[in-house]
């Protein structure tokens, strides 16, 4: 099982300088990825509807696919993943041509997990449609990997259309697609479409979602197909909880799982990596 590190990016204030310490510490520690959230602005929850979600103006964010590049140039094996980004807010040729560049400029070291989001203020800013989040992104999954294999597209799809066009280098491999929720519908979007699916333990039973969505794999006759199954380990707040979670999740079979070092009071990069440090070697000595 590979074990991975979510950036705290929330609690680094967006200080640029921590993107490059925290990815090359990760790589020295032994972490085989690294893992960021996705938000391209912060709302005010003063409004109506309410917005759900846990961030608001205050909490910085980079974005992601950006972030890689830059730090993929530094490391060497370090893999990277969304987790996740909001698909359906964003261009889906545009995510295909970001997506391809950094799988390629990184030597094919790229996750791109997926999902829908909760902050429709986002949508608003972007120009897109909240209430059709869902199924815009069932669409851009299937032409995100036909403009990443096909040499000359055609696509007439509800939200996209293209007329004979192409990325132009294409990736060099179908870049994994994984999806990412909380909501049933999340599962069985997994099931149908994905090729793995990134679990958050703490803002939902991780181990019980595992068992639904394979018995959603099972009915869709995917249930011996590799799947990728990563747990982002939010519950857990000790070291040792840390490594117990992941031999947990190990033993049920899971693919990948990460640490978090968020809401934990640390307030620079140094104290960040001292406890994924703690937590790694809690989780190597768990195995």
């Amino acid at each position: 099982m590979k074990i991975g590190l979510i950036y705290p990016q929330t609690e680094l204030r967006g200080d640029p300088a921590a993107a490059r310490t925290i990815a090359l510490a990760a790589e020295e520690l032994g972490f085989d990825y690294l893992l960021a959230y996705d938000h391209v602005v912060g709302a005010s929850h003063d409004r109506e509807p309410k917005l759900t979600g846990p961030y608001t103006e205050h909490h910085p964010f980079h974005d992601p696919l950006v972030m890689f590049s830059h730090v993929a140039a530094l490391t060497k094996r370090l893999e990277f993943a969304t987790g996740v980004l909001i698909l359906p807010q964003r261009q889906t040729a545009l995510v295909a041509r970001q997506a391809a560049d950094v799988d390629l400029l990184s030597g094919g070291r790229l996750t791109l997990g997926v999902g829908t989001g909760w902050n429709y203020v986002e949508y608003d800013v972007l120009g897109q449609d909240f209430t059709t989040r869902g199924k815009r992104m069932d669409e851009q999954i299937a032409l995100l990997r036909q403009l990443w294999t096909e040499a000359l597209v055609s696509f007439d799809g509800a939200f996209d259309q293209i007329d004979r066009a192409a990325l132009n280098p294409r990736p060099r491999r179908q870049i994994p697609i994984l999806l990412g929720g909380f909501a049933e519908v999340a599962l069985r979007r997994a099931a149908r479409v994905g090729d793995g699916f990134i679990f958050a333990d703490g803002a939902a039973d991780a181990f019980g979602q595992l068992t639904r969505l394979r018995e959603l794999l099972s009915e869709g006759g995917r249930g011996s197909e590799p799947f990728e199954l990563r747990c982002n380990m939010l519950r857990p707040k000790a070291a040792q909880d840390v490594g117990e979670t992941a031999r947990r999740w190990a033993e049920a079979g899971g693919t990948h799982a990460a640490i978090s070092t968020m809401g934990l009071g640390h307030t620079s990069a140094e104290q960040h990596l001292d406890y994924a440090a703690e937590a790694l070697a809690a989780v190597s000595a768990c195995r």
